[in-house]
């Protein structure tokens, strides 16, 4: 089974399933007068609701190509969010603000310095409403599905940086979001930590079933996880090309001695090398 490259296509190519993130010509720029900052340019993509499966998108490009940028449009977080030209649909719908059915988690980690691992965890409950002890018991199961049990009552301080993330994405998930949005959230781990976080995050998906957006600069990172790859363009940031993969059933170290992902893993970076302007402005033959 080996991947597919296709060109980016737009909506107009979809299949007939529910929208869950739809873009149509979506241009974001920042600043005011005749020269503004263009993050995005005309961006155009569909991510259906798969039924009892949920997709995992990972999205690549040189630094600048409006990658965060594309997240927190989906997330409804200003300054990104709304954008300058486009529309922007989720679940079928415009959007005017942030909600809990989309969760973000980044590479800094945002947990509370003064609160326990099971209070970071069980903090958006908190806020919801829900009861003392129901929080407390979900927070409880979602420590064991990250694997940190013996630290329950550690703080944040008290945690390595893997640590640290594993709480941050049960933060999260707790919550229930039907699109988990993930910039760079294994950028600052050593690499055997970023395998290991690498087979939590396939395993979760697994089992919650939702869409996941993660934005990385690692190619090898975006090939192992994504169902689909999105490669980006700069100057300004543009969607290029979307990358068809093999859902992942084997470890990364595993997956990533086979033929099939090592010639399709330099294709990519081939690819990526293209579409990244050198020094001169050019772009390198």
């Amino acid at each position: 089974m080996d991947p597919t490259s296709t060109p980016a296509t737009g909506p107009a190519e979809a299949k007939k399933l529910p929208e869950l993130v739809s873009f149509r010509n979506v241009t974001k720029s920042f600043g005011e007068g005749p020269n503004p900052k263009v993050a995005l340019e005309d961006v155009s993509f569909v991510v259906e609701d798969l039924p009892n499966k949920g997709e995992l998108v990972t999205i690549v490009g040189p630094s600048g190509c409006g990658k965060s940028t594309l997240l927190r449009i989906i997330a409804s977080l200003t300054p990104h969010f709304p954008p300058t030209k486009g529309e922007v649909k989720i679940f079928g719908k415009p959007v005017d603000c942030a909600g809990s059915d989309r969760g973000l988690v980044d590479q800094k980690y945002s947990l509370l310095p003064n609160l326990t691992v099971v209070d970071n965890i069980a903090f958006g409950l908190r806020l919801k409403g829900v009861a003392r002890a129901e929080r407390g018991e979900r927070a409880r199961n979602w420590v064991k599905k990250v694997g940190l049990e013996g630290s329950e009552d550690k703080y944040p301080s008290e945690l390595s940086g893997g640590m640290q993330q594993r709480v941050s994405i049960a933060a999260t998930l707790i919550l229930e979001p039907k699109i988990l949005l993930m910039d760079e959230p294994f950028g600052a781990l050593d690499p055997r930590i970023r395998l290991r976080m690498q087979e939590l995050l396939i395993q979760l998906w697994n089992e919650q079933q939702e869409t996941v957006f993660l934005v990385t600069h690692s190619v090898e990172e975006a090939v192992y996880l994504g169902d689909r790859v999105f490669l980006m363009a700069d100057k300004p940031g543009r969607l290029v090309e979307i990358l068809h993969v093999p859902r992942p059933e084997e470890p990364p170290e595993q997956t990533r001695r086979k033929p099939w992902f090592v010639d399709f893993t330099q294709n990519l970076l081939r690819r990526l090398e293209e579409e990244t302007p050198a020094s001169t402005g050019t772009k390198p033959k």
